[in-house]
């Protein structure tokens, strides 16, 4: 086993223990570990997207076991950001405009982690509103190989839709649909996909059931959210840059 491989499989645990504490994925890990170790960007959106489904139906059972699933604040959002996530899916970028793309994301995603997110009066998002928002975040989602939460539970939170923890729970299940839709959308790019898959969605099971049992029960990681912000932050630089 090269020590790539090994570091990639450590990095995806970690991540995975970490997203699925909020109900989240982990996405933006797999993809900054990946620029780290330069996998070819062919690779790098359908393996996210598989290791995302993982752990995303994992955190869903979860959260939704837990009482923290609401189908009435979810399927507004999904149904705007399905048939998006699709079309991203199947639209391939130039190398260059991907990476910058996806290290736009991580950017987004480490701000995400290290702010602290005050709630406001909760009530309900107008449905054409959350719609929309979810067509948006869906686009987003298919094109960088991403499940979108990193968007969806800070506005969801920001504007008061729901509680923190409700949050975590539609976020898995939007991250899930989403995921599904992205490579649904481009059947295409399983060919890419990695041999040393196998090992690597057996890290990110383990890790799921970890932090997705954390996250719907027990307590949240604060300082290992912070400490992976300046991972992502460094990771999207490369991305960006090189």
């Amino acid at each position: 086993m090269s020590a790539d491989v090994l570091l990639l499989t450590v990095a995806f645990f970690l991540a995975a223990i970490l997203y699925s504490s909020v109900g989240h994925a982990g996405a933006s890990g797999y993809l900054a570990a990946m620029a780290f170790v330069a996998v070819p960007t062919p690779t790098m959106r359908p393996t996210a997207l598989v290791l995302n489904l993982l752990v995303a139906s994992i955190a869903t059972v979860r959260f939704a076991r837990a009482g923290f699933f609401s189908w009435r604040l979810f399927w507004p959002f999904a149904l705007g950001s399905i048939p998006l996530a699709f079309i991203g899916g199947g639209i391939t970028l130039p190398g260059h405009w991907y990476r910058t793309l996806v290290g736009l994301v991580l950017w987004a995603a480490a701000i995400r982690l290290w702010l602290n997110l005050r709630l406001h009066a909760k009530h309900d998002p107008p449905t054409i509103t959350a719609i929309l928002c979810g067509a948006v975040i869906g686009l987003l989602a298919g094109l960088t190989g991403t499940g979108g939460g990193i968007f969806l539970s800070p506005l969801l939170l920001f504007l008061g839709w729901a509680e923190t923890r409700e949050t975590g729970g539609v976020a898995a299940a939007f991250i899930l649909v989403n995921s599904l839709a992205g490579l649904a959308g481009n059947p295409a790019s399983l060919s890419h996909l990695p041999t040393q898959l196998p090992m690597w969605a057996g890290a990110v099971v383990i890790g799921g059931l970890i932090g997705a049992e954390l996250g719907s029960r027990r307590i949240g990681t604060p300082t290992f959210r912070r400490l992976l912000g300046v991972v992502l932050l460094v990771a999207g630089a490369k991305l960006i840059f090189s």
